[in-house]
């Protein structure tokens, strides 16, 4: 009987930005992933790792490669330096100090995360109003305006439109989008869906991610209803 050949998966192309990024490149190629320092043309990267100082490459790389995780180097492990990160739109960071292990557990939780909540590709957008999701390149628009979202900020805003008109509870958004955490901090939720209603209503739009109380949170184009999704 004759064996079909054993099929070895592709590796990983992770986009490297800054030379201590850059330096990261044979542990990279160790550990399974395809390491590019020049964006390919006929492909897009499932991940970018930028070097401390780089975060002024963060909203242009937005904006080509939609919510795909990015994680961005810094000189400490302050407050301030985690503020600075998330502010700039890195969904992470890493302390080139630490060496790499510590980068490759955050690479993996990032990329565990997409691979988790990746809908299987369609054909048509996904709208409610004015807002559309393109699931297959990980991008959205208000209108004409094209959305630069994190890629958590990404998987919280596709969970709602999937049940776009009902009330999802904090408990389920916590065990869809931050399993990984552990079910995460107490208010992450609202921290993040404060900053996607910034972004959403930032050109003066309508809301449409409204809060519930004591219930959850709903995308809704209009009144949400008043009970949670069973």
């Amino acid at each position: 009987m004759t064996t079909a050949p054993k099929v070895t998966p592709a590796p990983v192309v992770v986009l490297l930005v800054g030379p201590e990024a850059a330096g990261l490149a044979p542990r990279l190629e160790v550990s399974g992933y395809r390491p590019l320092e020049q964006e390919p043309g006929d492909e897009l990267p499932a991940a970018v790792i930028l070097s401390p100082g780089s975060e002024q490459r963060i909203p242009e790389l937005r904006r080509r490669l939609g919510a795909r995780p990015l994680l961005l180097g810094i000189t400490s492990d302050s407050v301030e330096s985690r503020s600075h990160c998330l502010e700039w739109g890195a969904d992470d960071f890493w302390l080139p100090s630490l060496g790499t292990s510590d980068l490759l557990t955050r690479l993996r939780l990032h990329l565990g995360l997409a691979q988790r909540q990746a809908p299987t590709p369609v054909s048509t957008l996904m709208k409610l109003a004015d807002l559309r999701i393109d699931p297959v390149a990980c991008q959205g628009w208000r209108g004409q305006r094209q959305l630069s979202l994190t890629a958590r900020e990404y998987q919280l805003l596709l969970l709602l439109l999937r049940h776009r008109g009902a009330v999802l509870s904090r408990e389920r958004i916590l065990e869809e989008i931050w399993a990984d955490q552990g079910g995460g901090a107490s208010n992450v939720i609202e921290v993040y869906v404060r900053y996607l209603r910034q972004k959403l209503e930032q050109g003066g739009e309508s809301r449409l991610i409204h809060t519930v109380r004591g219930q959850g949170y709903c995308l809704s184009d209009g009144r949400p209803p008043t009970g949670p999704l069973p």
